[in-house]
């Protein structure tokens, strides 16, 4: 029987002190079930009925050492997987559609207190895989339990052009060997079944929870309630137009004079090696180029710019034009909705109304074709059209409220950027955070002696 009056003072403040903590984070959670873990804290510190410590009295010095070291392993994993869950992650830049404002090769914290971490979905994880093993491919966290949408406070809310991490909206269903386009892209041009049943090329198609979906980066560009509207190129919100991203650029033909672009030219442009492509013979014509005195077409180049770039090309004296890239390019045909026509492109798309909460809309032909997969997709209702009605969870509806806020995510690299223009709305329980801090930069295209860590970007601030 337990003698509280011999439990030394010190073990009663280690135990106020924890208690406390855990008081804290039960209230911020706001989950009194979390109290239980009282009990927890008063057997380790106070009762001990569970030998918590029991292996630090083997008499074997190997056992203790053995044990003392999985003893640290395991505190270092739970203390990763909360700070992981809670506070911050780690993130890489993996693609070129937010440059020139964050680089490929930037390593990045990403500041989940910004604005709340959410409730795990998937709280059987193992701490710093995201959804997958390396090497062995396999998956990274347990199917049951999946809790549903929660968000605690934090430090604030999604703002305009904030730079912000969230999960793939269209993430949810996945063939898990082409992963880029989406399937819902995938299964528009070859169709369902195809993607179904050719394991070989597509391998197995799984459904990801939420918090397991990737992890993408974009600029919100537009907050929920917004019409959205692009008009070559410009972005305008409620009619009127948006302030552009400083750092914005979109790809452009490159007329020379018969000479070629310099390396140092293209460093002062900053173009990178990936971006730096010579334009076929066979699109000039279209383009508006013409032959030169010889009959020959002077050599053009095709690589995205700033608007800065742009003016520094224009004064080289073996360049004799910049042509930004025609609309045309964009691929019209795989803009969001992906089943719906609306005959919008990549720089000339909507007008868009973004769903806010409780924001009510009426159930009509177009209205199901823009924002039939937030109702199904991320609102979790069954939907179906039949005999001219449509069925909501069962029930004849002519309307719908939304239930989350949803966002507009673009990249910087305008011409360069699969985003909402691709996959459509972020709702709000994809949102991870925002990047706060850029902790190291890799430059993949020169070498450890010739800049290949960025210094001056080593420990700066993320501008949003």
């Amino acid at each position: 029987m337990i003698t509280f009056k011999k439990i030394p003072e010190k073990q009663w403040i280690k135990f106020g002190v924890w208690a406390l903590i855990h008081l804290l984070f039960t209230v911020w959670m706001q989950n009194a079930w979390l109290l239980l873990g009282l009990v927890v804290w008063a057997d380790i510190f106070l009762t001990k009925f569970i030998p918590w410590s029991g292996w630090k009295k083997s008499e074997n010095p190997s056992v203790r050492r053995v044990l003392e070291w999985v003893d640290d392993i395991l505190f270092a994993l739970i203390a990763v997987y909360f700070i992981n869950l809670f506070v911050f992650q780690n993130y890489q830049i993996p693609s070129s559609s937010l440059e020139k404002s964050l680089l490929v090769g930037d390593y990045l914290f990403v500041n989940k207190l910004s604005y709340g971490p959410r409730v795990p979905n998937t709280p059987l994880s193992f701490p710093l895989a995201h959804n997958t093993f390396p090497f062995i491919n396999t998956k990274s966290y347990v199917d049951w339990p999946e809790w549903g949408y929660k968000r605690v406070a934090g430090l604030g809310k999604v703002k305009r052009n904030d730079i912000v991490v969230f999960n793939f909206p269209a993430g949810d269903t996945v063939a898990l060997k082409v992963q880029n386009p989406d399937y819902y892209t995938l299964t528009k041009i070859y169709g369902r079944q195809r993607i179904l049943l050719d394991k070989a090329t597509y391998g197995d198609v799984i459904y990801r929870p939420v918090d397991k979906r990737e992890n993408y980066v974009k600029r919100c560009v537009g907050m929920p309630g917004d019409t959205l509207l692009i008009v070559n190129n410009q972005l305008y919100i409620d009619g009127a137009a948006s302030e552009n991203p400083e750092m914005m650029q979109f790809n452009y033909f490159v007329e020379t004079d018969g000479s070629a672009i310099t390396e140092a030219q293209f460093r002062l442009m900053d173009v990178s090696k990936d971006d730096r492509k010579l334009a076929s013979e066979q699109i000039l014509s279209f383009l508006g180029f013409t032959p030169n005195a010889s009959g020959q077409y002077n050599p053009v180049y095709h690589f995205p710019l700033t608007q800065k770039g742009k003016e520094t090309a224009e004064k080289f004296p073996n360049i004799k034009k910049a042509l930004i890239e025609p609309d045309l390019f964009g691929g019209g045909d795989s803009t969001y909705p992906v089943d719906y026509p609306t005959g919008w492109s990549r720089d000339n798309y909507g007008p868009l109304w973004i769903p806010k909460k409780g924001a009510t809309i009426e159930l009509n032909e177009q209205n199901m074709g823009l924002y039939s997969r937030c109702i199904r997709n991320y609102e979790n209702n069954t939907l179906e059209e039949t005999g001219g009605k449509i069925l909501i969870n069962g029930k004849e509806e002519t309307t719908y409220t939304f239930r989350y806020d949803y966002y507009w995510m673009m990249g910087d690299n305008r011409h360069n950027s699969a985003d909402s223009r691709s996959w459509g709305f972020v709702p709000e329980d994809h949102i991870v955070g925002k990047p706060i801090l850029i902790w190291l930069s890799i430059d993949k295209d020169r070498g450890w002696l010739d800049g290949k860590l960025r210094w001056n970007r080593l420990f700066t601030i993320v501008h949003n």
